[in-house]
């Protein structure tokens, strides 16, 4: 490990990944939890098609916010790099 400040550096790049690997298991988090509900939609209400698009609007967004977490992650990690 550095010396003194570059200690104090290597440090704050340590708390910026974790945080940032925080930030993406919150987007997974948000992600399945959009994914479920829209299975639940689907397993309960298979004959309904307003909820039929709700729930396919709803796995949308699912797989949006976890592409969206991979590229925030992927973008911090990359700047810490340089």
């Amino acid at each position: 490990m550095p010396e003194d400040s570059s200690r104090r550096d290597w440090l704050a790049t340590e708390r910026t990944k974790l945080a940032a690997e925080r930030t993406f298991l919150a987007y997974v988090r948000t992600a399945l939890a959009l994914l479920a509900a829209a299975a639940a939609l689907l397993q309960f209400f298979p004959d309904e098609d307003a909820l039929q698009i709700t729930a396919i609007v709803l796995a949308a967004m699912g797989v949006l916010t976890l592409v969206v977490g991979i590229w925030r992650l992927i973008r911090v990690n990359t700047s810490l790099r340089l």
